[in-house]
């Protein structure tokens, strides 16, 4: 019995510990500064949400251990976003009925990435997924800043593909880089 407990909180910190470092690569000021996302906590959502989709998109169909190291993730990813909601002052009321929401609209994304990700899928879905998620609060989306970012993400799929699943299974993520026309490299591993 202690052995499960422990073993469960030794998963929670792991995962915990693994999605600081997503987050950390989704926080990367590239993507604000450079690549227009909104600094909003809009916009700062629908990159993280977008990074966890990216690692779970590789996990996804590699076993069970895979499974269960997804779902934890996802489960980090809720709670770190209910523990934001607190301590923004939201009231014990709002904050199930926001949780709910935002789960929504992660669900809604997910499965338009993965859609738009799919073997023989369009080559436009990723643009459009992008434009109306990360972008969908930006007044008007810089057509560079979109291309750029397909680009990123299409790279990101790509190396975490060619990550080994062990590594991920330690906690280990490497995006690549993030390049912007005109500006210096933006390397975050």
């Amino acid at each position: 019995m202690f052995d499960r407990l422990f073993r469960r909180r030794r998963d929670t910190r792991a995962a915990t510990e693994f999605f600081v470092k997503i987050v950390g690569q989704a926080r990367d000021p590239a993507f604000y500064r450079d690549l227009g996302v909104p600094d909003t906590l809009d916009g700062r959502f629908d990159m993280v949400v977008l990074h966890v989709f990216l690692v779970m998109h590789r996990l996804k169909g590699q076993g069970a251990t895979a499974t269960d190291w997804s779902r934890q993730l996802y489960e980090t990813m809720i709670d770190n976003f209910e523990k934001s909601l607190m301590e923004q002052g939201v009231g014990d009321s709002g904050i199930s009925r926001r949780v709910k929401t935002m789960v929504r609209g992660m669900a809604g994304r997910i499965q338009a990435y993965d859609r738009a990700l799919a073997p023989g899928a369009d080559e436009a879905l990723l643009e459009v997924a992008l434009d109306n998620n990360v972008y969908g609060t930006a007044p008007d989306t810089d057509r560079a800043h979109l291309a750029a970012m397909t680009a990123y993400v299409r790279r990101a799929v790509a190396g975490l593909a060619e990550q080994p699943l062990e590594s991920l299974l330690a906690g280990q993520v490497h995006f690549g880089p993030i390049h912007v026309r005109g500006a210096p490299d933006a390397r975050m591993e």
